[in-house]
């Protein structure tokens, strides 16, 4: 059985919210998408996502690839935005997306951009997604720590994104599930204000999953707010 919460907020900086998500504890899909573009192009390349994905994995599912269901509703989704991003409005618009599928004990995570699916475990919080950004390759290969990529004044550009190229390189995780699992997906509107040490410290604490959420989202508004934050929040009781 799945719980879940979630909160978007525009934030302090920006006009409009080009966060999209979606929660389905009935199906167990849960997904955060971040779009990119002006004139409205990352709201409506992070909502083609999160209705195709709604429109796709219709109910829950059983005795099927549950990543590969995943893959084909992104690939479906990046076509689509491709083809309206043609459209001088949207031109060159795309989102980050990162999806989970809870299938009997199994965890499916779908990703692309540099939005992060965090796993809480037993205390320790752990990292599930590597980001597609210039400053985490620059990480991965030693010409930079972590705390030089937190205020490089390049860390917002992306290396992989929907909306692209007609062939986006997807990465498709699977984890087993245990009770009392805490999964959290979120946009660097999050994490980049509040820091891997304060999400364990705020996952750790009793109370609601709404209460959770709120306490990390308003934390993150406290730090200036300069992007938009969703944070979704899923449980396994």
């Amino acid at each position: 059985m799945l719980v879940a919460n979630a909160l978007s907020e525009v934030g302090h900086v920006r006009k409009d919210n080009e966060d999209n998500y979606l929660v389905s504890t009935r199906r167990g899909l849960f997904v955060v998408a971040d779009g990119m573009g002006g004139h409205a192009g990352g709201e409506v390349a992070s909502g083609i996502v999160k209705r195709v994905l709604d429109e796709e994995i219709e109910a829950p599912l059983v005795d099927i690839d549950g990543e590969q269901v995943l893959l084909k509703a992104l690939l479906k989704a990046n076509s689509l935005i491709l083809e309206q991003g043609q459209d001088g409005v949207y031109f060159g618009m795309g989102t980050t997306v990162t999806a989970a599928l809870f299938q009997e004990q199994k965890l499916f995570i779908a990703h692309i951009g540099d939005s992060r699916a965090y796993l809480f475990r037993e205390g320790d919080l752990h990292l599930l997604t590597q980001d597609h950004s210039l400053v985490n390759e620059l990480v991965q290969k030693g010409e930079l720590t972590p705390e030089e990529a937190e205020n490089h004044p390049r860390r917002n550009i992306l290396t992989r994104a929907l909306g692209i190229s007609e062939s986006p390189q997807i990465d498709v995780l699977h984890f087993p599930v245990q009770k009392g699992d805490l999964l959290l997906l979120c946009t660097d509107g999050l994490y980049n204000q509040v820091h891997e040490e304060e999400l364990a410290d705020l996952l750790a604490g009793k109370g609601l999953l709404r209460v959770k959420v709120e306490k990390m989202v308003n934390l993150a508004l406290q730090r200036g707010g300069n992007d938009n934050i969703t944070a979704v929040l899923v449980q396994s009781v």
